[in-house]
């Protein structure tokens, strides 16, 4: 599986990007797509996730901020981020946990830089 992510860039606080992560070469089963970001210094923390049956969670940093979303036709992947802050610049990861010969594989992307300056 190849993920593309992209809709990175640099916003001020209080404004929006929406984030995309396309998806080819396989046609396992999609069980999960998450939105993970990394800040500089931080580890990677999980923002959202979406069940192939559409069930969605959030951290409790984004919760009603941000947006998690698929297209069914196409796979791809969104997160509809609104009212930015500082606090959640940071390299945003797309990732596909996929079921491939009975056991769920993780697969990620390679990034997209979202700046949010005050």
């Amino acid at each position: 599986v190849q993920l593309q992510a992209s809709g990175g860039g640099k916003v001020q606080a209080g404004g929006s990007l929406r984030l995309s992560c396309a998806a080819s070469g396989s046609n396992a089963m999609l069980i999960l797509v998450g939105w993970y970001r990394q800040a500089p210094g931080k580890e990677r923390e999980l923002v959202a996730t979406i069940t192939a049956g559409g069930n969605t969670k959030y951290s409790d940093s984004v919760k009603g901020r941000f947006t998690i979303s698929r297209n069914n036709a196409d796979g791809t992947a969104y997160l509809q981020m609104n009212s930015l802050r500082p606090e959640d610049s940071g390299i945003y990861y797309c990732n596909h946990n996929r079921l491939i010969e009975d056991q769920i594989q993780p697969f990620w992307g390679q990034g997209t830089l979202v700046t949010v300056s005050s």
